[in-house]
């Protein structure tokens, strides 16, 4: 049998590089589902096709190849509002849960990070974190990676954007971002990467030591 971990918080919270060394560490498979929505975002706007047709969305959706994901490409500032719009399209969201479902069943396990694994996605999984931080602490590293990446947005345009992508996550009508009710929060508000992998790693631990057959 497979073990899942479900990882879910909102933008710029530190959950997909927790969830990078949580899956080196213990040898499972990752899949940030954000990407996916990315990936559908790109597709759009590569072919020039509008961001608000649900049915053209839900189509390149469905031609999403997960092993094809290329986050050095994806990351891109422009890629990520176009996301965030097509993300609250239930039919998008519909065709792309399903790819992440059948991802899911790998073995030996997998570690999935995005908005809605603990609650819609993945809701069997055996452990669900919910990482967050302040949107101030979170704005100010998302402007420093736009900073490095060579962007050039003011910090107080990054937290606005935070602000909005927030209120567009947590207030749609399908799958919004919320925590689990049976996920840990790991709140990394003044926490290093590495303080927040060894808080995982202890509740990790504890769940795979509660699968093992007796």
């Amino acid at each position: 049998m497979g073990f899942t971990i479900a990882i879910d918080g909102p933008a710029a919270s530190g959950k997909g590089t927790l969830a990078r060394k949580i899956a080196e560490r213990y040898g499972f498979h990752h899949l940030d589902t954000g990407l996916t929505y990315r990936a559908t975002a790109k597709a759009l706007l590569d072919a020039g096709l509008p961001l608000d047709e649900e049915t053209l969305a839900a189509e390149q959706a469905d031609r999403v190849d997960l092993g094809a994901l290329d986050r050095s490409v994806l990351a891109a500032h422009e890629i990520g509002e176009a996301a965030s719009k097509v993300a609250v399209m239930p039919a998008v969201r519909r065709a792309l849960v399903e790819a992440q479902r059948r991802f899911a069943i790998r073995e030996p396990g997998v570690v999935l990070d995005g908005r809605d694994i603990g609650t819609v996605v993945c809701p069997g999984a055996e452990l669900k974190l919910y990482v967050t931080a302040s949107p101030g602490v979170r704005a100010g590293r998302r402007f420093e990676e736009i900073g490095k990446s060579g962007g050039n947005l003011s910090y107080d345009d990054v937290l606005d954007d935070i602000r909005r992508r927030d209120a567009r996550d947590m207030g749609r009508v399908d799958s919004p971002l919320r925590p689990a009710d049976d996920a840990h929060l790991l709140d990394t508000s003044e926490m290093s990467i590495e303080a927040a992998f060894r808080a995982a790693q202890i509740l990790i631990d504890e769940a795979l030591a509660r699968k093992k057959p007796s």
